[in-house]
């Protein structure tokens, strides 16, 4: 077994580290959702449908999560910082193209490939470094809130900003205002210093990378084709499935050879940590499907325009920024499994509300009940979801649960869009049945959500794993 790497504390301390960090999570889970309400102005603008926005946006969220966990890996060779930089800088190319774009081919390039693939670079770092960081317990799970609580209210605040820009100068100006916030990113994250050194010399699983990608690829692709054909959907998903069938093989066999795999088999011997990993999958699906579900539907359907689509959303990101603020002091007083299915539970009853109220009422304000509910749901258990994972393992393997931790949450923001906008769009036209359909499925995605959440331990501090459960003796990769 290899040596664990001499860890450097940053030169930056925690708190002025944790600004720049959390922004870039602010940013990113931005990214995902601002484009919900830009739906008719872009299709009206590139000459487009709603399907191909869609696209654009599923491809964006799913590239993210393809490339997560190689990205994670390459936290090691390049470095943390280098990562950071690059990933910010690919991210900030992919803002502008997307700004400047005459068609929608140029915008899934800017957008879906340059800011997914400057995500998946960048985001790795941001919860290696707070991990590093922040050294206790209490400190690290504070940060941890700051940054996933960003990272939601970004997300839920997308439609709102992304309104609010595009009814006031155009859709491309928000692509301008994803670049200037990176912009003030990199100014922030100059003094940041590597703690880690990298190790150019640590192998990389080519093989592993490519499989994982193309299996998770094809099996979204696949559900998007569900509405155009049916036999193509099953033949893309097929395909998928099997891919990754042969990545499990081929990671299992570089295990038994002693070599380092893309991803190792004993992350998931962690009971904890799997059940974490379910409920973030499904946080992210619910959070951004619900943002496709109704954005698209106001805008299609009821005919709103960018701006009034946007305010609607206030609601879900008033939720979101409330129980974010209360989150630490609610980890004080309750389990971590108690919040998140407390979580699950509320934003259920939200999702609830959408379906109810929005064939009693053809007012604006039916939406607001159940996506502030929505929201305080999210904010309440998107904090506890993280630290559940990531204390589940030893600093020396933070690289890779970090990669995974991201890639399965969007992974679920991918599905989310995928699979109800897909349900949404088949029949918008017809309205509020294929809506309540598309609402439907999601709840019944918080029930997965909350039944993975009462299989967590209920007592706090739940011992974790040894590190030498989990390092090369069990399977896991050594660390660099």
């Amino acid at each position: 077994m290899s040596e664990a790497p001499q860890v450097n504390r940053p030169a930056m301390s925690p708190r002025r580290l944790l600004l720049p960090l959390a922004l870039a999570q602010f940013i990113c889970s931005f990214a995902g959702s601002n484009m919900n309400v830009m739906i008719n102005d872009i299709s009206q603008d590139l000459d487009t449908t709603v399907s191909g926005v869609q696209i654009a946006i599923t491809l964006f969220l799913l590239i993210m999560a393809i490339f997560m966990i190689p990205g994670s890996k390459l936290t090691d060779r390049w470095g943390r910082k280098r990562c950071f930089m690059w990933g910010l800088a690919l991210y900030g190319v992919g803002a502008v193209v997307s700004a400047v774009s005459p068609g929608l081919g140029v915008l899934i390039l800017g957008n879906s490939v340059l800011e997914g693939v400057g995500t998946a670079l960048l985001i790795p770092p941001v919860y290696i470094l707070t991990t590093i960081a922040f050294t206790d317990l209490t400190s690290r799970a504070k940060a941890f809130g700051v940054i996933s609580g960003l990272g939601g209210i970004g997300a839920a605040a997308g439609p709102l900003i992304g309104g609010l820009i595009t009814a006031a100068i155009s859709w491309r100006a928000a692509f301008v205002f994803q670049a200037l916030v990176i912009l003030v990113i990199i100014l922030l994250s100059r003094r940041m210093v590597d703690p880690i050194a990298p190790d150019p010399t640590r192998p990389f699983d080519v093989v592993g990378s490519i499989l994982s990608a193309a299996g998770m690829f094809f099996l979204v692709f696949g559900i998007l084709q569900a509405d155009d054909n049916g036999a193509l959907m099953a033949a893309l998903m097929a395909v998928g499935a099997v891919l990754l069938g042969w990545f499990v093989l081929h990671v299992r066999a570089r295990e038994r050879a002693g070599r380092e795999p893309l991803l190792s088999t004993g992350l998931f011997r962690n009971r904890t940590s799997d059940l974490g990993l379910v409920t973030q999958n499904m946080q992210w699906l619910l959070l951004m499907g619900t943002s496709f579900v109704v954005a698209t539907f106001l805008q299609v359907a009821r005919g709103y325009d960018a701006i009034e689509t946007g305010l609607i959303f206030t609601a879900a990101t008033l939720g979101v920024l409330v129980s974010s603020l209360a989150a630490e002091r609610l980890a004080k007083r309750r389990a971590q499994r108690t919040l998140i299915m407390a979580g699950f539970i509320v934003t259920g009853t939200g999702i609830g509300l959408l379906i109810g109220l929005v064939s009693a009422s053809d007012r604006i304000v039916a939406f607001v009940p159940g996506l502030l509910l929505i929201g305080l749901g999210l904010g309440v258990m998107l904090t506890p979801s993280v630290n559940v994972v990531q204390s589940s393992f030893p600093e020396a393997l933070q690289g890779e649960i970090s990669g995974l931790s991201r890639s399965v949450s969007n992974l679920g923001s991918s599905f989310g869009t995928a699979i109800a906008g897909t349900i949404l769009v088949s029949g918008v036209a017809s309205g509020n049945r294929s809506y309540a359909l598309a609402m439907a499925a999601l709840g019944a995605f918080a029930l997965i959500g909350l039944v993975a959440a009462m299989l967590l331990p209920g007592r706090r501090g739940e011992p974790e794993e040894t590190r030498e459960q989990l390092l090369p003796g069990s399977g896991a990769a050594s660390p660099g």
